[in-house]
């Protein structure tokens, strides 16, 4: 029996030894193989909160391990918020780290260093749709309906237009070579980068008396230059030209001032929170336009604030829509400033036209369809000595205004 009894002992202690020695074997390879096996007391993060234990270990492995010791922990902060701003799956929401964020305040004030082009989306890589007079961009021979592949080697399939802009964009003076389609052909062009003022509103008088406002993009100025030039072009105006094609949107402020100098009272548009809380906003102003006729030019990158005018003009019956499909943005984005300088812009909110309609991913079919064959058939009010004999979207709306047409009110697309 003792014969027995040790021999169970001596099993017993074999192993609680074999145990110990596997825990220490899995403690160890854990350190070294932290992706093949699990750290031990790992729980699994309560339902709608972040794994911050993993996020730590993360930290520790790269800390522990990783060959060059030498951190950069502001540049690994940056790429952990990066990282979890992708993770939204929302391409209107992104991470600016502190230069680009500046970058990004200049463009809203209408100045930045750049090559002076406004890209869209098309065939999923960005491309040109505007090329602004004397500008690096313009002097370097790009063109729109130029398709942007590459810039200075950087692949530029798949990134929205904001990040293609920042790409692109650079210290004054210093070079960029963008890789370039066009007409079926790649060709690279090197562009040295300036100072570059961009004007948001254009304008002047057509045959007829008819007045053409360009809006560029809807920046902090936009409001009260829109205003400006509108006032000073309506006294003998038949009608007035409004094109926001190839209009990415901006500030809903100055889309709410551009669509009241054509509405005299309700609603312009109205925000919708996550909680379901609704915010009108109304007409503000004057209204010095209320009684003119006018039409409005759409595209497939007419966006965002853009969306907000064309739609809102359509829906209360004042303006026909001319051109194609838009693009479809109802979401609103929001700057958040962090403290090291950069910044987290999100969606906050959506967006609705007066009668509760929404444009997102659908866009807003016009009134009037018609094509544009080609980018550089559009009209360009920097350029009028080239005369709009080309832009068969452009003669569309004059031969509206002229002929006084019924507006017959735009509908969401499907």
């Amino acid at each position: 029996m003792l014969g027995a009894g040790r021999r169970v002992w001596q099993l017993a202690a074999g192993l609680l030894i074999g145990a110990a020695i596997g825990l220490l074997g899995g403690i160890y390879l854990d350190q070294i193989y932290p992706a093949d096996v699990p750290a031990l007391g790992y729980s699994q993060p309560a339902k709608g909160k972040l794994d911050q234990q993993t996020l730590d270990r993360a930290l520790r492995v790269l800390q522990t391990n990783y060959y060059d010791p030498r951190f950069d922990y502001a540049k690994l902060s940056q790429g952990t918020i990066k990282g979890l701003v992708q993770g939204l799956n929302d391409p209107f929401s992104y991470y600016l780290d502190p230069t680009e964020y500046q970058r990004q305040l200049n463009t809203y004030a209408g100045r930045y260093v750049g090559i002076g082009i406004e890209v869209g989306y098309q065939a999923e890589y960005p491309t040109v749709i505007t090329v602004f007079v004397d500008s690096p961009a313009d002097k370097a021979g790009l063109k729109a309906g130029d398709v942007l592949l590459k810039a200075d080697g950087h692949d530029l399939h798949n990134i929205n237009s904001d990040q293609a802009t920042l790409l692109i964009r650079g210290p004054a003076g210093s070079p960029v070579v963008l890789t370039v389609r066009r007409n079926g052909q790649v060709q690279d062009f090197k562009v040295t980068r300036g100072n570059v003022v961009i004007p948001s509103v254009r304008s002047t008088k057509l045959e007829d008396g008819m007045l053409y406002i360009r809006i560029y993009s809807f920046g902090e100025s936009t409001g009260s230059d829109f205003d400006r030039l509108l006032k000073a072009g309506l006294a003998g105006s038949g009608g007035v030209v409004v094109d926001l094609r190839d209009d990415g949107g901006g500030f809903i402020d100055a889309a709410q001032n551009v669509v009241s100098q054509f509405v005299a009272s309700g609603e312009a548009f109205e925000l919708r929170d996550r909680n379901g809380n609704v915010e009108r906003h109304d007409v503000n102003g004057d209204h010095p336009a209320a009684a003119t006729p006018v039409v409005v030019l759409v595209n497939s990158n007419t966006a965002s604030a853009a969306e907000i005018v064309s739609g809102s003009l359509s829906v209360r019956r004042k303006a026909p829509l001319v051109g194609t499909v838009t693009y479809g943005k109802g979401s609103v984005q929001q700057d958040f400033p962090l403290p090291d300088g950069s910044d987290l812009h999100i969606t906050i909110k959506r967006w609705y036209l007066p009668d509760g309609t929404s444009v997102d991913r659908v866009g807003l079919h016009p009134t009037d369809e018609v094509p544009l064959p080609a980018p550089d058939q559009m009209y360009d009010v920097a350029r009028p000595g080239a005369g709009h004999a080309a832009d068969s979207q452009l003669n569309a709306a004059l031969s509206l205004l002229e002929h006084s047409a019924a507006v017959v009110p735009s509908r969401a697309a499907g």
